[in-house]
This record gives C-alpha cells, structure tokens and sequence, in this order.
C-alpha cells in the first residue's frame, strides 16, 4: 500500500496547527507519510506577526516522512488555498488526504485513510473517505457510504477531485434541473442549498459545498466510519468559517480504537441515512438549521437595501 500524502492548510491560528501536528504526530503512520503544509499568506500588516509565527513554527515539525512548507506571498482565502493545493497535489501524487488547521485526528486516522483509499481507488462511484461522523445517538456501521462528498479530515483520488466544480450557479441549476434539492437538504433536514445559494451571492466563500454537490450531482458516494477519527477544535469563532460548521454539528470523542474496513457493495446506506436525518430533526438542530436559513434571507434582504 503505497501511501497518500497528508496535505495541511494553515493561516495564523497558532495553538490550533500546534494542536492538529501534535495529533497527527501520534497517528500510525506518520513516519512513512509525506506531510505537504500550504500556508496563506496574510491579510493584512495587522495580520504578519501571526502567520509569521505559524511558519516558524512549522519549519520545525519532524515526525513525518518528509515535511514540505509552501509559504503563500499573498492571501488567497481558504476555499481559493484548499482548491488550487489540492488540485496540485493530487496531479502529482493521485490521490491526497486533507486537514485544515482545527482538526484533531485519532491515531488511527491515516490508517483508516489509506486502507479505505487503497480498498476503493478502482471504484469509479466511490468519489472520496471521510473520517468525521456527526455525534447520533443511534449506533451506525463500521463503515457505511453516503452520496455526496464531506470536508472534515477527507481524501480523495485524482479521478475524484476532476469532478469538482467551482460554478456555484452551475452546480445549482443542475440541482434543479435534476430535481434533485429535496434528497440534496437530506429531505430539509439541513439546508445544503441555501449554503449554495450562500456561496453564489457572496455570503460565503466555501468551497465545501461545492465540492458536496458536484459529488451529489454525479451520484458519487463518500465512505463513513461509524465511529469519529476527527474532531473540530475550531468552534471559538477563530477560523473563517467556524461559525457557520459549529453551527451544524457538536463535538464528540475520538474513537479509542481502529475502524475496521471491509470491502463493500457502493450504494447508500440508507439506514445511516435515516440516522443522520433524525440527528438534525431534533429540536436544538432544527432550531440551528433554521437560524441558519433565516440569515441567508437577512443577507439577501441587506443587499436590497444596498
């Protein structure tokens, strides 16, 4: 099994990129993995010192295989930094797991990753491995597909990412034309489409929806443990989309041991779905997936007044 290379995307969160190499540090198989970091450059003057201190500090993580530092002179943005960086690692390597700066991954992680994308690089409905799991109350398999593809601690293979699309608007009138938004918002459990919607007006810059629905779209699945082998220490408002992940999901605990992975048939497990849907049908989430698409509306009405 050769491995895929861990690809990290910092800015000027000093004690979260501590935090998310010190995990990574303890994973299996950090010392045979190539460590590829991608630094955004800073915003501003106000902003150098942090992200100066950011990079000092990753010029001095070991550990790894090989550590690769590659320092961004100007700000591209998240969604504009994970975009381009993953498009240039997986046409290098062919294939890539992916980390931003506020995730803590289990020692099992990039066991996990590899395992999964070595079991499933010649299946063409397969599009990625994920390695968070919502915190449901209901138990889930071992490993289960869902359709579409996920952004916390993910990999992909380069037949994968060519499916992304960056058209935001592209991507919507495919959902519509398709009729597809219903099944898209988990039967309007979680608003996915006004974050897409979100993302065409400007309200946000997320690539992460983009990347779900050209999956969607396709009928592409994405492999789930049913026990979490990442966490979100990014809930402190630090980061530039916290506010609106937070919002979706709680923290859990990481799994204490391996998530055993076993070939099987790419289709979506429906029952995990169903799971997934009663989490956000609770009272407390339906509460924030509402809120949620009330800002959308407040946004839009702004712009109006504008």
């Amino acid at each position: 099994m050769s491995l895929a290379p861990v690809t990290l995307f910092v800015y000027n969160r000093f004690d979260h990129t501590k935090k998310t190499i010190e995990a990574l540090q303890k994973n299996k198989l950090a010392t045979e993995s190539d460590l590829i970091i991608f630094s955004d450059g800073p915003k501003n003057d106000s902003t150098k010192d942090e992200v100066n201190k950011v990079r000092d500090y990753l010029k001095t993580v070991n550990g790894f295989k090989s550590v690769s530092l590659i320092e961004r002179e100007k700000n591209f943005g998240l969604a504009q930094s994970i975009i381009n960086g993953v498009t240039d690692v997986v046409s290098r390597y062919g294939k890539i797991i992916v980390l931003e700066d506020d995730l803590i991954s289990s020692p099992y992680f990039l066991q996990y990753m590899n395992q999964a994308l070595d079991l499933y690089e010649s299946t063409e409905r397969v599009i990625s491995i994920h390695g968070y799991i919502y915190p449901v109350k209901n138990s889930l398999p071992e490993t289960f597909f869902l359709r579409g593809a996920d952004c916390w601690g993910w990999a992909t293979w380069e037949r994968g990412w060519n499916l992304f699309e960056a058209d935001g608007q592209k991507l919507l009138t495919e959902l519509k034309n398709k009729k597809l938004e219903r099944d898209f918002n988990w039967d309007n459990a979680y608003p996915f489409t006004q974050m897409l919607r979100g993302q065409i007006k400007g309200f946000n810059n997320s690539w992460a929806i983009r990347w779900h629905a050209s999956a969607f779209i396709k009928d592409k699945l994405t492999l789930y443990p049913g026990r979490p082998l990442i966490i979100n220490i990014g809930f402190d408002n630090s980061g530039t989309h916290s506010s609106s992940r937070s919002a979706a999901v709680s923290t859990n605990s990481l799994s204490n041991r391996p998530i055993i992975i076993e070939k099987q048939t790419a289709v979506e497990n429906q029952a995990a779905l169903q799971v997934i849907k009663k989490y956000f049908n609770a009272p407390k989430l339906k509460l924030i997936t509402t809120v949620i698409r009330l800002k959308f509306f407040i946004n839009i009405i702004k712009n109006i007044v504008k």
